[in-house]
């Protein structure tokens, strides 16, 4: 399943320290972001396995940013 998020992620830091905390918790997903995007765009790769979409916005609520669901 891939899914794409708009998301306010500003910085190169900020999506780097996103990012780790992602792979910590879903280590098999293969998780990017474009920042070059007007978008900001956040890219989802989980394979087979169902993205909670909730749980991806909570997240990045926790870390100071917002995301919105572009494809499901």
């Amino acid at each position: 399943m891939i899914v794409v998020f708009k998301t306010d992620v500003a910085s190169k830091r900020d999506a780097k320290l996103i990012l780790s905390h992602y792979r910590i918790f879903l280590p098999d997903w293969k998780i990017n972001f474009d920042l070059d995007d007007c978008d900001k765009i956040l890219r989802i790769d989980s394979g087979k396995e169902v993205v909670q979409v909730e749980q991806i916005k909570n997240t990045l609520t926790k870390f100071g940013c917002t995301a919105e669901l572009l494809t499901n």
